[in-house]
């Protein structure tokens, strides 16, 4: 079963990418990004890629330019996620034939990164829209627009972000923080998984 999680590893090591990898996808995460402001984060999605591309998306997070697009796309992902809503960078993915997850936060972001192509929306930062902001911008959306909240939705809330209408979850320090052990990574994605599954019934 393919949860619509995506993890958020920021600060990601190239020697530690192969083992956090296989620990979240034997979890049951199948959504990977390694931000660009990690440690040599195109080798760390270059080694996912290669290792997992067959059974994971793989991709990078806080992409801010068409150029960092191409970079990731020439190492094997096939995921952007930025941080803001640069309707260049999502015409550059998808023209790249690569998932794009821009961040929203009000309505005219919104809109306007659905008509630039948008798979779908981050609603970023989470924690200051809430659950109430997500279930007053969710009425005026198009039927059938993702929306995955980051920043502020975890394990102790997913049963209320899922009750306003998210659709999924980027999950960032509550899965993974530099130097923490795959064990603890394994065992934080499995309980992750499932107060989803829970919450989700």
């Amino acid at each position: 079963m393919n949860r619509p999680i995506i993890a958020i590893l920021r600060g990601l090591h190239s020697s530690e990418t192969v083992d956090v990898g296989r620990a979240l996808i034997n979890a049951g995460i199948d959504k990977i990004e390694v931000p660009l402001n990690s440690p040599d984060p195109l080798d760390s999605i270059a080694l996912l890629a290669t290792e997992f591309g067959d059974q994971a998306l793989i991709g990078a997070g806080t992409v801010l330019t068409p150029e960092q697009v191409e970079a990731v796309a020439g190492v094997g992902g096939k995921l952007i996620v930025s941080p803001n809503c640069d309707t260049d960078v999502i015409r550059r993915s998808v023209a790249m034939n690569m998932q794009s997850w821009p961040g929203v936060y009000t309505p005219t972001e919104a809109f306007a990164a659905l008509k630039a192509g948008a798979t779908g929306l981050k609603l970023f930062p989470g924690v200051m829209a809430g659950p109430t902001g997500l279930a007053a911008l969710r009425p005026v959306l198009p039927t059938g627009t993702l929306v995955y909240a980051v920043g502020g939705a975890g394990p102790e809330n997913f049963a209320e972000w899922i009750e306003a209408g998210a659709d999924g979850f980027g999950i960032g320090s509550a899965l993974f923080k530099p130097g923490m052990a795959v064990a603890d990574v394994a065992d934080r994605a499995n309980r992750i998984i499932a107060a989803y599954d829970e919450a989700a019934g």
